[in-house]
């Protein structure tokens, strides 16, 4: 799916950009895209969230992408657009959204869910940045999970997308999907493209959740 999703884009813009899950749920898919045949140097890769932590902490979202993927593959330095976590939430944050100004809807988002209902690095009980003029970064601080400090995309922006596509791993994760489909106001309800999103659970069931 992500590579016809891209092969579409590239045909009808001559770019694909593209939004990566972090964790681990997705380290396989990545892995597999290593040897997609495509056309790298249309690629342009963005992160949904990343952790303050040092670029080369294995805990980094970028880091993993890049260790299974995007160092194997000719995509254009200036093309990867990893969140600088390194510098601090507020001053990554405000770094990111720069990056993203001048970026207008991407083609594919793919996110991961957790058994909170969470997604990116968006919690229950924190801002979403789903109210009109939400930015499209947020500086997190105190996340209920390790480490406190992190950078997400925000909800408004993750939902100005062609297509979202949330990956699902995990027995515990089933429950989430069923909250969500029953109306529960969880994280992940709050991204709502024009296209309403796939929801792949455990790679083998597509599962499309209109809003």
């Amino acid at each position: 799916m992500i590579t016809s999703s891209a092969a579409e884009a590239i045909h009808e813009r001559g770019q694909f950009h593209f939004v990566l899950a972090g964790g681990s749920t997705p380290r396989g898919i990545y892995h597999g895209l290593s040897a997609a045949p495509t056309d790298w140097s249309a690629w342009h890769i963005y992160f949904s969230d990343e952790r303050c932590l040092p670029p080369l902490d294995p805990e980094r979202n970028s880091r993993m992408a890049a260790e299974v993927w995007l160092d194997r593959v000719p995509i254009p330095q200036a093309q990867l657009h990893a969140i600088r976590g390194e510098l601090g939430a507020l001053q990554a944050s405000r770094m990111y959204a720069e990056t993203l100004r001048t970026v207008g809807a991407f083609d594919l988002v793919l996110l991961g869910l957790g058994e909170d209902g969470h997604t990116a690095s968006l919690f229950p009980g924190h801002e979403w940045g789903i109210v009109p003029g939400s930015q499209d970064t947020l500086a997190v601080y105190a996340a209920p999970k390790l480490p406190p400090q992190r950078v997400s995309l925000s909800a408004t922006r993750l939902s100005r997308a062609r297509q979202v596509m949330f990956v699902v791993s995990g027995e515990s994760k089933h429950t989430a999907v069923a909250e969500w489909r029953a109306g529960k106001n969880i994280p992940a309800r709050a991204i709502m493209p024009q296209a309403g999103v796939d929801v792949l659970v455990d790679a083998t069931l597509l599962v499309p959740i209109a809003h």
